[in-house]
């Protein structure tokens, strides 16, 4: 599995820390919200016991390769109600008991059995793969909620911003209101613009509040624990790091994802199951042996040997040994249509192989393609700021001499209000698709 390989087994030193992080209120980075999901995610504890199921299927095929040994034990009562104790029994009553090892050893039947268990091996391999998809995709669901709270989270601080900024403007217009030099509708566009704020505000906090019940749903966590993320330090350096080369990280992905790892373990599986049809076709060879005895009460003695019961365990064992040799002649054309199907069950494979190939391509072109436009958008969108920062500046100062309108005032706070949406987007964008790109590049997740 790489650098993505994921333990099933976490300290209890460790799982402590992270109820310690959900209880006293600590901020979770990115590898502790993993960490903790990778421990107590249903989907992947789901997984885990696949992999342990798997792993007793492939021993069951190996024990399969082994003779069979069982006992076995008849025990019968008579009842002979005109006995006169003449001709073999003695008395009404009789009891007769049989004791019995029996082995059974296939020897050879076209090699179906251990192809059996080399299939059953495959199975392992594909059950492992399946719970590290699993466990990949729970860790990129994690990234993108993390990327969004980050997001959100600093889209409040903006909006507080700006709130704080249309406040003091209403206060600035209702003194100017005072002394005549701005009219009611413009003082009351001031306390709207207020308002509006104010509500967009509250909005994105609920967002924030939304994202994090999602994450603490993907944690297991209970939906009142304290929770709170760690913003990273350095989110523009981030945003600003190089991109790998698509075609690095695609030629890495078809290697490391397990799910073009599984999809070739599926042709395996495939040209295996062919080989188990076609021993439907060969002779089957087999070896039994047995050893028993029996004894039975009310008899005579036989012979001058008293018929005692430990007398007649010893007289009574016989054992025996064969061997058997099948050879299917028609079988109604069930290893034809088993083959047949075995056939068509590796072209499926082949096809869904191919079909993961391509999806992987157009997966890991997509994160480039994302990466590389926002990071560039972001690169824009930080001159933008900066310049409409600098313009709404100048026109509140100039609106607070009189000197420009409310219209011209909420234009340029329009602008600004855009440019730094437009900053943030790009700039969380950038990020997730820069953190998938080197995911997939076999790289761990890391936000600090």
């Amino acid at each position: 599995m790489g650098k993505n390989r994921i333990t099933a087994t976490v300290g209890v030193f460790f799982v402590s820390a992270c109820w310690a992080l959900a209880g006293n209120g600590r901020q979770w980075t990115l590898k502790d919200c993993i960490d903790y999901a990778l421990e107590h995610n249903i989907t992947v504890t789901e997984g885990r016991l696949a992999v342990r199921s798997s792993s007793e299927d492939i021993s069951e095929a190996k024990a399969k390769l082994y003779p069979s040994l069982s006992f076995s034990t008849t025990h019968q009562g008579g009842y002979r109600p005109f006995a006169d104790g003449s001709g073999d029994y003695m008395d009404n009553v009789s009891y007769a008991g049989d004791y019995g090892l029996n082995a059974n050893w296939t020897v050879w039947n076209g090699n179906a059995n251990r192809n059996t268990l080399k299939q059953q091996k495959i199975v392992g391999k594909q059950q492992e793969l399946a719970l590290e998809e699993s466990v990949n995709s729970i860790q990129e669901q994690i990234l993108n909620l993390y990327v969004q709270l980050l997001y959100v989270g600093e889209a409040v601080k903006v909006d507080e911003q700006i709130l704080e900024i249309s406040r003091q403007n209403a206060i600035r217009g209702a003194e100017m209101y005072e002394v005549g030099s701005l009219s009611k509708a413009d003082l009351s566009q001031l306390d709207a613009q207020v308002a509006t704020d104010e509500y967009n505000l509250v909005n994105m906090k609920g967002q924030l509040e939304d994202y994090k019940q999602q994450l603490k749903y993907l944690l297991r966590l209970d939906y009142d624990a304290d929770f709170d993320i760690a913003v990273p330090s350095s989110s523009d350096e981030q945003a600003l790091a190089q991109i790998p080369s698509v075609h690095d990280v695609l030629a890495n992905a078809m290697v490391l994802r397990p799910e073009i790892r599984g999809a070739m373990l599926g042709i395996e599986h495939g040209n295996v199951g062919i080989d188990i049809a076609k021993a439907g076709r060969m002779p089957t060879i087999s070896l039994t042996g047995g050893i028993g005895t029996s004894t039975i009460s009310g008899t005579h003695t036989q012979m001058g040997v008293s018929s005692t019961w430990g007398n007649q365990m010893k007289s009574n064992i016989n054992g025996s040994i064969g061997v058997t040799l099948s050879v299917p002649i028609f079988d109604n054309r069930a290893a034809k249509t088993a083959i047949t199907k075995a056939e068509i069950s590796l072209q499926q494979s082949k096809a869904e192989a191919d079909d993961a190939k391509s999806n992987l391509a157009l997966t890991v072109q997509g994160f480039w393609i994302n990466a590389t436009t926002n990071l560039q958008r972001f690169r824009a969108a930080v001159a933008s700021v900066a310049s409409a920062q600098d313009s709404y500046d100048l026109l509140s100062e100039q609106f607070r001499l009189g000197l420009k309108n409310i219209v011209e005032l909420t234009n340029a706070k329009t602008t600004l209000l855009n440019a730094q949406q437009n900053r943030l987007e790009s700039k969380y964008m950038a990020i997730l698709y820069l953190q998938l790109l080197y995911f997939y590049n076999g790289e761990e997740m890391k936000m600090i």
